[in-house]
């Protein structure tokens, strides 16, 4: 296992930070939370033009033709500076899949509008997280050639900014197939959700007689299935690559803060109570790192890495928890301030470690992985 990084992937990270320390500052943050917007489409342009998000598009469709590894590699940049832009709804949850089981055809159209910066994507999968009693379902009919979905889903990432979404869609004899939605079809319906801490980022999808053909959809009928757990696997490894940013900027801001504030004429960070909250909060973070890492490169390999990304996430999520809290308390009264910016971070963390199911929700998947393999749990760590 080599966790060194190749001078592309250097050069890209270094790129990737430079652009979001520019313009995601905190007082760019600041001014866009307070005129209420929720992307900075600026940023977004800069980012086509300086080729990164086509990272891991190919270079026949306007990309770079690098991998996931670079791509979380961005991700990671994005979570340090909290930057209000879709590349994780766009480049994982859509142009991914695109890329592994797209036809040529829908790679054209759609990658290559992505690279240029000119399609916004998502998918509509936020239910693999949620309780059966409250996940939604959109059911498919075909009749020949063509198809017919009707149905809601809810949660959608970034869905209300998205011109394309992926969907999910269960036949009457139960098979799942996974289609290319276009936001302007007829019968097709977007309305923006506050179901986060961070505003109306998300989306209620509702599709009622919606007709498409078979050019829309990705993979074969019946794919759904595969598809899915596909890109359920790369979406909670780049939720982890965001929340290595997001943890880590956080420990490190909370830091610098400890060490400059004073209580009775000493700085905070020398009482050890202190010191030691955020010793746990470096062991957390590196925990996060390590576990996502691992999980990151077994994809990366095209080895089998269910049970390492059930763990990644479930560290994601809680330690997430312990780092965040950590910093906001040890910030004192201004950790609660919804405008100083360490809020922020608070935010993303647990909005991160809600999506796609949570600590628990990760458990019961791990247990059942190993309900079902006793052997995932022997293999080596690295072959």
């Amino acid at each position: 296992m080599d966790y060194s990084f190749t001078e592309d992937q250097t050069a890209i990270r270094d790129l990737a930070a430079q652009i979001f320390s520019d313009h995601a500052s905190d007082e760019r943050l600041l001014e866009m939370s307070r005129k209420q917007e929720l992307f900075d489409d600026n940023l977004w342009q800069i980012l086509a033009q300086q080729g990164l998000l086509g990272v891991a598009v190919p270079e026949a469709f306007g990309g770079s033709e690098l991998g996931f590894v670079e791509l979380c590699m961005m991700l990671e940049e994005q979570g340090k500076h909290i930057a209000p832009i879709p590349l994780f709804a766009s480049a994982v949850l859509g142009a991914l899949p695109i890329k592994q089981f797209g036809s040529e055809a829908q790679k054209k159209q759609y990658l290559t509008a992505y690279s240029a910066g000119e399609l916004k994507l998502s998918a509509a999968i936020a239910e693999l997280g949620m309780n059966e009693a409250v996940a939604g379902e959109v059911l498919a009919a075909q009749d020949g050639d063509d198809w017919t979905l009707n149905g809601e889903l809810t949660a959608v990432p970034d869905g209300s900014h998205a011109g394309i979404i992926l969907v999910p869609a269960t036949t009457a004899t139960g098979e799942k197939s996974v289609f290319i939605v276009a936001a302007d079809t007829a019968g097709v319906a977007i309305e923006a959700q506050n179901v986060s801490l961070l505003g109306a980022r998300s989306a209620r999808l509702t599709l009622s007689g919606v007709k498409l053909s078979t050019a829309e959809l990705l993979g074969s009928a019946g794919q759904g299935g595969e598809i899915i757990d596909w890109l359920e696997q790369h979406a909670n490894v780049a939720q982890c690559a965001m929340q290595v940013g997001v943890t880590e900027t956080a420990m490190h801001r909370t830091a610098a803060y400890i060490s400059e504030r004073k209580q009775f004429g000493i700085p905070l960070g020398t009482f050890q109570a202190l010191a030691m909250r955020m010793a746990d909060s470096y062991i957390d973070v590196e925990g996060i790192r390590s576990t996502y890492w691992l999980a990151l490169w077994r994809l990366s390999e095209g080895l089998d890495a269910r049970a390492e990304v059930r763990a990644a996430k479930y560290w994601a999520c809680d330690a997430a928890h312990r780092v965040v809290l950590t910093a906001q308390h040890l910030h004192g009264g201004i950790g609660a301030d919804v405008e100083y910016p360490i809020h922020r971070f608070f935010l993303w963390a647990k909005h991160i470690s809600h999506s796609l199911g949570n600590g628990d929700v990760q458990l019961r998947k791990l247990g059942e992985l190993f309900a079902a393999d006793d052997t995932l749990g022997l293999r080596p760590m690295a072959v």
